[in-house]
């Protein structure tokens, strides 16, 4: 029965029954359907499933190899993490736009052809729009719109490449692209978009810390994972993806650097550890890809330990900025606990999952050549020790007391996070199991002496500048701070366009306010 359906059909269409539930039979429910979407991508046999007929064209609902398996293990696994870490949340909304989120990233990665991966690509922008929108906030509100808009934009550009290569190519098969010409480079600003491109990458820092606290934690996994997916497919050895990649690994660590608010800082690093993804898919080789499918899963893992440990640093504070936390370890060690695993998976210290993956990445650019390129990583590594691997326990849990004085988390909470932390630390001490479901075969042992030597070496001069900065007093002052980023421009676009789209259709933002609350503003007369 589950090998009849495809995964993302399980939580697409699991995901309208939820409000049909109540009680514990909805929990248990909640954290079945992950379960057998997992089952589902575990059973299918390789090869092509689920095709229907469209005009003269197949759709692919379920085109499953190595590379589409391997991230459909991860998205399900993180489905079931996040809704786990989601279980007491009561509202449905919030339930079934994570899980068709979800289910339209799986669907993107099993479609075999262009159109039906654009549809499931738009499908999650608006699931995601509304996932960001239930932060109801006023900055929710503008930072969700902003999200819909790029994204649609972004969309349009995939979508006019996509018909421009139909138009000279007569298929809508979903492979190997490269860059050919205009609807190549269409295709690739549609991804780069996504994958939050540097000047493109705006939307990103903007969105994610404006959802809720368990929202964030399926946003954090979503979109730029799709395009990296997307970009191994169709552009997998295209150079410039190289140096675009190296470029996104370096920025925004400078942007993390000095941020006030935490879950910003963690939305700053998800472009950094992106940008290692890209490098490996342009240098193009068999450990440089797999590197990369290797690093999108431990990425995932230990990202969304430390938006969780943030998380439940915000619902038991009510505050996520630097300024306002210090000495949570007093109260919350479990937690502490958890966001430091993460942070040292992130920082890529030997025995946790960081390491195995980013090293595969690394070593790939050693083996084509790249010496100017292996020191930009090398550079972007220490850059992530300091603002995630430090930055983030340091002043959260330690620094200066804050006086805060609460308690740990919910149950739920404790047990995602203590799910993703234990596959951080099985991961980095047994990588055989990950490197088993790679796209090629693994012939490569991260655990050599000369590289472990390299890296303690990189991290523990990261640790001892950082701990110099402090002592003397140069380190960024941490203070409440706007920072302007690309996203800047089309702010004030944005509203120059809302302006005119107002008077020509008559929208306001009622109709937005509407949806997202719907009845649960009305009160009803006693």
């Amino acid at each position: 029965m589950i090998r009849s359906l495809p995964p993302a059909a399980i939580l697409i269409i699991g995901a309208f029954l939820v409000p049909l539930l109540k009680g514990r039979l909805k929990s248990v429910y909640l954290l079945l359907l992950p379960a057998l979407a997992f089952v589902s991508v575990m059973s299918i046999p390789e090869g092509i499933h689920w095709t229907v007929g469209f005009m003269d064209y197949d759709l692919i609902f379920g085109r499953v190899d190595r590379l589409s398996r391997a991230f459909g293990y991860i998205f399900t696994i993180i489905s079931f993490i996040g809704t786990l870490f989601a279980l007491h949340l009561k509202e449905d909304g919030q339930h079934v736009a994570a899980f068709v989120a979800m289910g339209c990233a799986l669907g993107a990665t099993f479609a075999g052809d262009l159109l039906s991966f654009f549809v499931f690509l738009e499908m999650m922008t608006i699931a995601s729009t509304y996932i960001i929108w239930t932060g109801r906030t006023e900055a929710s509100y503008g930072a969700g719109l902003r999200y819909l808009l790029v994204h649609l934009f972004g969309g349009l550009c995939l979508l006019t490449g996509f018909l421009i290569h139909l138009h000279q190519t007569g298929s809508i098969a979903f492979g190997t692209i490269g860059l050919t010409g205009l609807a190549s480079y269409l295709i690739l600003i549609g991804f780069g978009i996504s994958c939050a491109f540097p000047v493109l990458h705006a939307w990103l820092p903007d969105a994610y810390p404006e959802a809720t606290i368990t929202g964030t934690v399926f946003l954090s996994v979503l979109s730029t994972k799709v395009a990296v997916y997307a970009l191994a497919r169709s552009f997998a050895g295209t150079e410039i993806l190289i140096w675009i990649g190296a470029a996104m690994t370096v920025f925004p660590i400078f942007y993390a650097a000095i941020e006030n608010n935490l879950r910003r800082v963690l939305s700053y690093s998800i472009i950094n550890q992106t940008g290692f993804m890209v490098v490996g898919i342009g240098i193009g080789t068999a450990l440089s890809l797999n590197g990369t499918v290797a690093h999108v899963i431990n990425n995932v893992l230990f990202k969304s330990l430390l938006f969780m440990s943030m998380g439940a640093v915000m619902h038991q504070t009510g505050k996520i900025n630097v300024t306002d936390l210090g000495g949570l370890y007093k109260t919350m060690p479990l937690t502490t606990l958890f966001c430091i695993i993460g942070a040292a998976s992130i920082s890529g210290f030997p025995l946790f999952n960081g390491f195995v993956s980013k090293s595969m990445i690394m070593s790939a650019a050693t083996q084509d050549g790249m010496a100017i390129l292996w020191f930009v990583l090398l550079f972007a590594s220490a850059g992530v020790l300091h603002h995630a691997g430090i930055k983030i326990p340091y002043h959260a849990f330690f620094s200066h007391d804050s006086g805060i004085r609460t308690k740990e988390p919910p149950l739920n909470m404790l047990l995602a996070m203590g799910i993703a932390a234990f596959l951080c630390i099985f991961i980095g001490l047994l990588p055989g199991p990950l490197y088993s479901i790679l796209p090629f075969p693994v012939d490569y042992q991260p655990y050599t002496a000369a590289h472990v030597l390299d890296i303690f070496q990189l991290l523990s001069f990261a640790v001892l500048a950082f701990c110099l900065l402090i002592l003397s007093g140069l380190h960024p002052v941490e203070m409440r701070v706007i920072l302007l980023d690309t996203d800047w421009f089309y702010r004030k676009g944005a509203k120059v366009f809302y302006r005119l789209a107002d008077r020509v259709i008559g929208t306001d933002r009622e109709v937005i306010h509407e949806v997202i609350h719907g009845s649960e503003d009305r009160k009803v007369p006693s």
